[in-house]
């Protein structure tokens, strides 16, 4: 007779079902621990320590030796192999038999030479599946590898997770068995967990909540874990409420398979390798158990390190690419910060990286994937539109610490107003493991409900790898139309975005960037790493422009294109978001710099042979080259080498438009030419500037002034700038009272994210460095450059030297600075007090510039006191302005009046050393009368930033000045200039020019090379196909928009033979 109906209390109802699934209670009689059968131990286990990451195939031929489950293996960052020989029992004939494994560390199980499983106890991969079910004919006896690497899912920090990587650390196997797998208790399992999850995130008041706690109830009892012939009765009390139908307005959740894998963090780029592999090859199981199962894959360089390392692996994916189950997406080299690179090194991550998506799978990615960015610049929607992209699907600013972002679908407008679709799964995470609980949260926590019925859910475990479980792939699956819940499909990118833009009528725009209100330390940390970034970004520049002009004007002359990507590749890599953010271990940022040195090197080398080519059969003496490498006219003081070793200045003139990327020689190498203005004075306060070529006498008081006819410059005997002004109108750009070059420290204690986060707080801790009187001292180069140089103890145990140069005809004082730096959680900045009053300061992002808030009137604006700039800020007030230039630094603020660089940062984790020891940076001040734009700040900053270059010419060099290409609009910036990419035959030039002034101007483009024909392209260099543009007089017209980005493609007349 049927048990009399009962009342219910709630608590203990559920409390009974989470105890019959529960791991830890009650496993000699719940369902949980029938999960698996009988078990017998490996036939034998043998092991082999390595601290290399060897080959499989040199790795299986050492000397392996006995091992036993209990063994301690290690320390960090080593490899130990494991052989595990089988012999499964022929009393388990029929029966599903796995290999249980747990160990610490991350382990890729190998069969038959290939890669076949990814293990880790983080990821909940802890067995491998040796036979769904054991055959009659099938072998009882195999052999299996195990490669373990001696680091977790998220390296190996000591302590906490992003504390510096313990060295000594221990690893250890815990279990290696066999056993008889029961997939009809798992199917139960996941049944049961989803209902308590119904019941639980439903909540007391919600009739379906009951239904589905009372769904379990019974089906608890029903099922005697000891009996399995009492299982299908309790699956078909689950089956019939999960077979209850949503209604037709039910919010859709597409169910992507996601596995983010940080390129280099908690452990080295190597590491990063077999994660991939461990990752993918789990991925490639659940793609072939379940075909409805889709996975998302972004990053072209992992893709490209698997194909090196792995092609067996490389050939699956593009298997099932076919098949529409792997998807790549992003279209990027790999996920690059979206602050610090410059908008041409953003441009190359998309050209790599859809190049080599379109060679390796068939077709680009239509969506830009950046989940774990720390912000993303407002030139990012117009470099996607040019790449092909149309959609952008991010998470990153859910970790805002101020203000919560008020969409998760949107259309997101760019500085010059492009737009794209952008979507931030609502669930704020990419790493959701198929709960009800994250199901339920997708949907309330919406911010677009009405807008759109459609959202992101990405499964899989991520940041280290790992990737879905099958158990993830189950409960989205009987999920897909429950009522009481949102429908889940297994999805595609494709399928979401459609979905999105079916509905995109009623979707809002956010216009400018999407800043994160969080990690601004990383606009500042890890300093040598944010210098050889911005000095490689300049070689590039310089290689790629020198190879084009040899290359028109040479016929013997090959472009180095495979080296130059090479170089390329290598710096995109450094510019993933926890590298050049500086938010690494040491480990990663000693490879980085490896990585610059090789750019450095090499880059040099392809100058000197661009530099040889153009100065082949030139007559005339040997001489030096002297390059100009920007588009507009200069003329500068050259520090030039001499006969003895040592350097004198030169000024290098621009004669007529000539020297406009252009080549000048210098055959008198101390050359030392008149000036066309007053010579750089300096000299004392009250003396006369007669004396200008002479090292002045320091007034009794101390305090210096250099004076070029253009501005006055006055330091304090201290070194501190007590006054700064435009000779001509006599205007002080110096607050009234204050001093600017005043260095001030602040303590710099975040709350967990050390390497990462600056605190609001932390600007409650300023304390003015001062100065010694009579440190200041006089350069003594007279004529054409006056100086003065002082030392400052910035506590006992750093110090800084500090050399303040003014050269004649130069609009701004240059402030070259060296630090010996060794703190903890200090932060050093270098502030200028300005006399000039605005609302908003300007700053320089990728192609152009955007304003932000000088005030903090709003929650919106004071989350911003500390921000990110390129190589200039300016504060302006109708007819004149201040302007703060710098050559590797991209830190900033300006509140009211004063301007703030950010020099130097000293975190703890993940790098101990981060920071330590010697620096060397230069920052500029630049007073000017009326806009920045009209006072030529742009061309300063890139003056700063790409100084003219001196090559020794092998043979003698030209011996007229000849320039290659000139812009009439000051406005227009021809930005790169490079060798096309799809040129067979190499004599294909693209040019990328942009509007810099926010402004819509038509202008000039003049060239003095071969050209045949000219056509506008996109970002990826396919031709627009409106069709070539009149040439006339080896002259384009371009018209522009604010902040446009155009391409150009010059196919040059062939080589005279």
């Amino acid at each position: 007779m049927a048990a009399a109906p009962a009342l219910k209390h709630w608590r203990t109802t559920l409390e009974r079902v989470e105890k019959f699934v529960s791991p830890l209670y009650f496993t000699d009689c719940n369902l949980r621990g029938r999960l698996f059968g009988d078990s017998c131990p490996v036939a034998e286990l043998s092991s082999f320590l390595t601290p290399e990451r060897l080959p499989y195939q040199e790795a299986v031929q050492q000397d392996f030796r006995p091992a036993q489950v209990g063994d301690s293996f290690g320390p960090t960052w080593w490899t130990c192999w494991f052989r595990v020989e089988l012999t499964i029992p022929d009393a388990w004939v029929g029966q599903e038999v796995h290999l249980r494994w747990e160990s610490d560390g991350e382990g890729l199980v190998w069969r038959d030479g290939e890669p076949v499983q990814g293990l880790t106890k983080e990821g909940e991969k802890t067995s491998y599946v040796l036979t769904d079910k054991l055959g009659e004919e099938d072998p009882r006896s195999l052999t299996l590898y195990v490669e373990v690497a001696c680091n977790g899912l998220l390296g190996a920090g000591k302590g906490t997770m992003i504390a510096a990587p313990d060295p000594e650390k221990m690893f250890q196997v815990s279990r290696a068995e066999l056993a008889v797998f029961h997939r009809d208790v798992h199917k139960l399992l996941v049944d049961l967990e989803l209902l308590l999850g119904m019941a639980k995130g439903l909540g007391e008041d919600n009739q379906r909540s009951y239904q589905a706690l009372y769904t379990a109830n019974q089906m608890v009892n029903v099922c005697d874990p000891a009996q399995p012939e009492t299982f299908p009765v309790a699956q078909a009390l689950a089956s019939k409420f999960f077979g209850q139908r949503g209604g037709e307005s039910q919010h859709t959740i597409h169910a992507l398979g996601h596995c983010h894998i940080d390129t280099a963090w908690l452990w080295p780029f190597k590491e990063t390798v077999r994660k991939c592999a461990r990752s993918w090859v789990t991925v490639v199981q659940l793609m072939e158990r379940n075909p409805e199962f889709i996975f998302a894959c972004s990053q072209a360089q992992q893709l490209a390190w698997v194909k090196s390392h792995y092609p067996g692996l490389h050939a699956r994916l593009q298997e099932f690419a076919c098949r529409g189950q792997f998807v790549p997406v992003g279209g990027t080299w790999v996920e690059m910060d979206g602050n610090l690179p410059s908008g041409e090194a953003m441009v190359r991550q998309f050209l790599q990286g859809q190049s080599f998506f379109l060679q390796e799978f068939g077709k680009m990615c239509s969506e830009f994937w950046l989940p774990d960015t720390f912000g993303y610049s407002a030139q990012l929607p117009q470099i996607m539109r040019s790449c092909g992209i149309r959609h952008f699907l991010t998470q990153k600013l859910s970790w805002n610490l101020v203000n919560s972002f008020p969409h998760h679908t949107f259309f997101w407008e760019g500085l010059d107003g492009s737009r794209v679709l952008a979507h931030f799964p609502p669930g704020d995470s990419y790493g959701m493991q198929g709960s009800v609980e994250e199901v339920l949260k997708t949907v309330a926590k919406n911010r677009d409900k009405g807008r759109t019925n459609h959202s992101a859910f990405l499964f899989g475990f991520g940041d280290g790898g790992g990737g879905p479980t099958q158990t993830m792939v189950d409960r989205l699956k009987r999920l897909c139309n429950t009522d009481g819940l949102p429908r889940v499909q297994l999805s595609s990118p494709e399928r979401l975005f459609s979905a999105l833009e079916g509905h995109s009528g009623q979707l809002c725009t956010w216009v400018g960037e999407l800043f994160l209100e969080l990690h601004n330390g990383t606009y500042t940390t890890h300093a040598q790493i944010k210098k050889a970034n911005r000095e490689c970004e300049r070689i590039l520049h310089d290689v790629e422009l020198l190879s084009s002009l040899a290359l028109a004007r040479s016929a013997q002359f090959l472009y180095p294109a495979a080296q130059l990507q090479d170089l390329w590749r290598l710096l995109l890599l450094n510019q993933f978001h926890d590298v050049v953010t500086g938010s690494c271990i040491q480990l990663v940022a000693e490879e980085a710099m490896c990585h610059y040195e090789d750019i450095r090197s090499r880059g040099n080398k392809l100058l000197s042979t661009a530099a040889a080519a153009l100065c082949a059969g030139e007559p005339g003496p040997e001489g030096l080259l002297i390059v100009n490498t920007l588009p507009w006219k200069r003329t500068e003081v050259l520090a030039l080498p001499s006969p003895g070793g040592a350097h004198c200045l030169g000024l290098i003139p621009s004669s007529g438009d000539s020297a406009q990327h252009g080549l000048c020689s210098c055959s008198h190498p101390h050359l030392t030419a008149a000036p066309a203005a007053p010579a750089a004075c300096v000299y004392s306060a009250g003396a006369s500037a007669d004396l200008a070529s002479r090292p002045p006498p320091t007034k009794t008081d101390g305090s210096v002034t250099l004076d070029n006819g253009i501005i006055r410059v006055k330091l304090d005997p201290t070194g501190r700038l007590t006054s700064l002004v435009l000779v001509a109108s006599g205007r002080e750009a110096i607050a009234e009272g204050a001093v600017g070059n005043q260095f001030v420290l602040f303590d710099d204690v975040p709350l967990y994210w050390d390497a990462w986060d600056v605190m609001d707080y932390h600007l409650e801790t300023r304390k003015p460095v001062l100065g010694q009187a009579g440190t200041l001292a006089v350069g003594t180069e007279g004529g054409m450059r006056g100086s003065a140089w002082f030392l400052l103890q910035i506590s006992p145990n750093s110090r800084l030297s500090q050399k303040v140069v003014l050269d004649i005809g130069c609009p701004y004082v240059r402030f070259h600075t060296e630090v010996h730096w060794h703190e903890a959680h200090k932060f050093l900045k270098v502030e200028f007090p300005a006399r000039v009053r605005s609302p908003q300061a300007t700053f320089e992002v990728q192609f152009g510039h955007l304003q932000r808030p000088t005030h903090y009137n709003t929650s919106w604006d004071w989350a911003r006191f500390e921000v990110w700039a390129h190589r200039w800020m300016d504060l302006s007030e109708h007819g004149f302005g201040l302007a703060l230039l710098n050559d590797c630094k991209y830190g900033a603020s300006v509140r009211g009046s004063v301007l703030s660089l950010s020099l130097l940062r000293a975190p703890k984790s993940p790098d101990a050393t981060v920071d330590m020891g010697r620096h060397e940076f230069t920052y500029a001040l630049m007073p000017h009368e009326g806009s920045f734009q009209d006072a030529g700040v742009i061309p300063a900053a890139y003056s700063l930033n790409f100084p003219l270059l001196a090559l020794p010419a092998p043979g003698p060099a030209p011996a007229a000045a000849w320039s290659a290409f000139s812009v009439s609009s000051p406005a227009v910036v021809l930005e790169t200039v490079k060798q096309a990419e799809t040129s067979l035959q190499g004599r294909k030039l693209v040019l990328r020019l942009y509007e810099a002034h926010g402004s819509h101007v038509d202008c000039w483009l003049r060239t003095s090379l071969p050209v045949q024909e000219a056509v506008l392209c996109d970002l990826l260099e396919r031709r627009d196909p409106a069709g070539p543009l009149p040439l006339r007089n080896n002259r384009l017209k371009l018209t522009f928009s604010p902040f446009q980005v155009q391409s150009l493609l010059l196919v040059l007349q062939p080589a005279p033979s």
